[in-house]
């Protein structure tokens, strides 16, 4: 398993917390109030998915429909982020989703420094034992967590590497129902993701093809 260390840049750090399971995980997030969130929100809305998924998807902050259901991208969003995942092969239950903020901003509001940094530990705990190979960026916020001195409108759709893990930072599926013309894009850069594990299974077959002598070394 990676171990994230503490960054002097504020990119990221593991946090001391007592636990090494996501279930304890998410009792510790629904007892939070680290920030000023907790005294508005319904519920917390930790993450949802396979907790040992190599596909990660990091979003924003809930919204309305989240924070009554406790569940990231319940809403027109999280349909279409569905639909997204289904036209790359990949389906709902097999990545894990979460979001900077565990807890809705009033009236949707974009989260504030505060409120990330807040949240900041729990996230990255769940990057720590989620472990994935691939994390999908899904806005401006999640993507500024791992690049922030570049844009997303400069590096949407570019792969990146951080720490072993490849980046996909693509638009926020809330963008494309605003402007529908963004929604192209979408699936175009969403479909990267099948590119990415097909060169890692290249790339594991040819390490493998180039270890028989010393397995073999290891019987003599």
């Amino acid at each position: 398993m990676r171990h994230l260390h503490i960054s002097t840049d504020g990119i990221t750090k593991l946090p001391n917390l007592p636990t090494k399971r996501i279930p304890e995980l998410e009792i510790n997030i629904a007892q939070c109030t680290k920030c000023d969130l907790a005294e508005t929100r319904n519920l917390t809305v930790p993450g949802d998915g396979n907790y040992n998924a190599d596909i990660m998807l990091i979003g924003e902050a809930p919204g309305s429909n989240e924070d009554k259901t406790g569940r990231p991208f319940a809403g027109r969003a999280g349909s279409l982020l569905d639909e997204l995942l289904m036209t790359s092969g990949i389906e709902r239950s097999d990545v894990y989703i979460t979001n900077m903020v565990k807890c809705r901003p009033p009236s949707n509001r974009d989260p504030q420094l505060v409120e990330i940094s807040a949240c900041q530990p729990y996230l990255d705990l769940q990057i720590s034992l989620v472990n994935p190979s691939v994390i999908v960026t899904l806005g401006r916020f999640s993507f500024a967590k791992f690049f922030p001195q570049i844009t997303l409108r400069k590096s949407r759709g570019i792969v990146k590497d951080w720490r072993g893990i490849k980046i996909l930072p693509v638009y926020h599926p809330a963008a494309a129902l605003y402007n529908p013309n963004l929604k192209p894009k979408l699936i175009e850069d969403f479909q990267k993701i099948t590119t990415i594990f097909a060169k890692k299974v290249n790339t594991d077959l040819s390490n493998i093809q180039t270890r028989p002598n010393i397995q073999l070394n290891l019987f003599e």
